[in-house]
């Protein structure tokens, strides 16, 4: 049996798009990925908003946790995804092979819900294109990588 594709979902804060991709990826990968989620300046918690989304849509959250991509310096990965907006100015984190590996590396655009204004339905938008943004590309990269 092959091993799980790992993957690495990096953002700013670790506690939005990060989060909904990691628990996306673990749940429509059914074990052919393992997805884990970082950020480049950990919140140090998960967005409600996230967990609310998650739920809503029928997506396990599993145990998020905001944590610092240094966490994962020195453990092998075969993608990395940063999910930074760039249209929004953020930094987006880099990440660096390790072991001498060289991941593959996606960058998937993705406006922050958690600086979401408006009324609560507004609010409950933001959080869904976000998610259904996520969702799309995690399909496609299901699609179109290969068992290793």
């Amino acid at each position: 049996m092959s091993h799980p594709i790992e993957v690495l979902i990096l953002c700013t804060g670790n506690s939005c798009r990060s989060v909904m991709a990691e628990a996306l990826l673990n749940h429509l990968g059914q074990g052919r990925f393992k997805a884990y989620s970082a950020g480049s300046k950990p919140a140090g918690h998960v967005h409600a908003g996230a967990l609310a989304t998650l739920k809503r849509h029928g997506i396990p959250a599993g145990t998020p946790a905001s944590k610092s991509w240094d966490v994962f310096a020195h453990q092998p990965l075969d993608i990395v995804v940063t999910v930074c907006d760039s249209a929004a100015a953020e930094s987006c984190p880099v990440f660096l092979g390790t072991s001498g590996q060289k991941p593959r590396k996606l960058h998937w655009p993705t406006p922050d819900p958690a600086h979401a204004a408006g009324s609560p339905a507004e609010i409950v938008e933001a959080f869904d294109t976000a998610f259904f943004m996520l969702k799309t590309r995690i399909e496609h990269l299901i699609a179109e990588t290969p068992a290793v």
